[in-house]
């Protein structure tokens, strides 16, 4: 019966060569669609799984990075770019993980005084411009074997997968290079575009955390598409996250300086010497960073780096 369905037999045909019922076959064919599409979920989430398994800085050419940050720049503000990113892989990802826990690192990216730039700029420049900022960080992301969560106006939310919460080198070390990619490219692919073209430079903060979040449904992407003349609507359901690391993701993210990565006890804890050397303790007042570690009880350190 499945290889007569393969070869694009309809149900009702089927039935009547195997003399079955129609309402019986389509079950079957059903059943088996669903098992082959789980299936095939469960290769792609470990293959892209599988990718944030190693080490990828080596592997990333930043020459492509800043060469695309500033071909994109200048469509988009040429109006000729075409935002063409999906976040159905981090939803796939994250359905795998529905309503339970799951320990990922978080990357958190903003605009420094987007305030001021919408301010300044005509809407449809402004749109441009952020337009072109999301695009080229998710590619970073990507590159890095990371999955794009959200975007906030003029933020990226993105996270890193732990395979292993006793080993959490890879993850946060791509999380950290993929930071210092992003702020390369923003620096070196679109401000010589921006200043060519007499707008206002960029500047970005990033900031890293690692822990355990819960992944949640909310609501339905629901897709209508006509097949036969008839309109016929699927949904699927969307995920989010929640957990006190993004909270110390974002809120550290607002304590780093431009250009800058922040990242929590955690993460610099994971990172090898050469790495943490290149990170300098900060200095927070209590007033200002209340977080503590959830494994001694002491405040939670941050670290930055240039």
């Amino acid at each position: 019966m499945l290889d007569l369905h393969k070869t694009g037999i309809l149900p009702e045909v089927i039935a009547m060569q195997l003399d079955m019922g129609k309402e019986e076959v389509v079950k079957i064919i059903a059943n088996a669609d669903s098992q082959e599409g789980k299936k095939r979920m469960s290769i792609k989430t470990a293959e892209q799984s599988f990718l944030g398994m190693f080490y990828l800085d080596a592997v990333v050419n930043i020459d492509n990075i800043i060469r695309s940050a500033q071909l994109e720049m200048w469509r988009s503000l040429k109006g000729e770019m075409a935002f063409d990113i999906s976040t159905e892989d981090t939803q796939d990802v994250l359905a795998g993980a529905a309503e339970s826990k799951v320990t990922l690192v978080i990357l958190y990216i903003d605009i420094v005084g987007s305030t001021k730039l919408s301010m300044t700029l005509p809407v449809d420049k402004l749109a441009a411009i952020v337009r072109a900022f999301t695009h080229e960080m998710s590619l970073v992301v990507s590159a890095y074997g990371g999955y794009v969560l959200k975007y906030l106006g003029d933020a990226v939310l993105a996270f890193f997968i732990v395979n292993d919460k006793s080993d959490l080198y890879i993850p946060c070390i791509n999380a950290v290079h993929c930071a210092r990619s992003m702020i390369r490219g923003v620096m070196e692919g679109f401000n010589p575009i921006l200043s060519q073209n007499d707008y206002q430079e960029l500047s970005v903060r990033v900031g890293i955390d690692v822990g355990e979040v819960a992944v949640v449904q909310y609501g339905w992407n629901i897709q209508s598409t006509i097949i036969d003349g008839r309109q016929v609507s699927t949904k699927k359901a969307l995920h989010d996250i929640l957990g006190y690391t993004i909270s110390v993701a974002s809120k550290i993210t607002g304590l780093a300086e431009p250009n800058q990565v922040v990242v929590g006890q955690y993460v610099y804890e994971a990172l090898d010497k050469e790495q943490k050397g290149a990170f300098a303790l900060m200095s927070v007042p209590p007033g200002i960073w209340s977080y503590v570690s959830s494994k001694t009880g002491n405040p939670y350190k941050l670290y930055s780096r240039s």
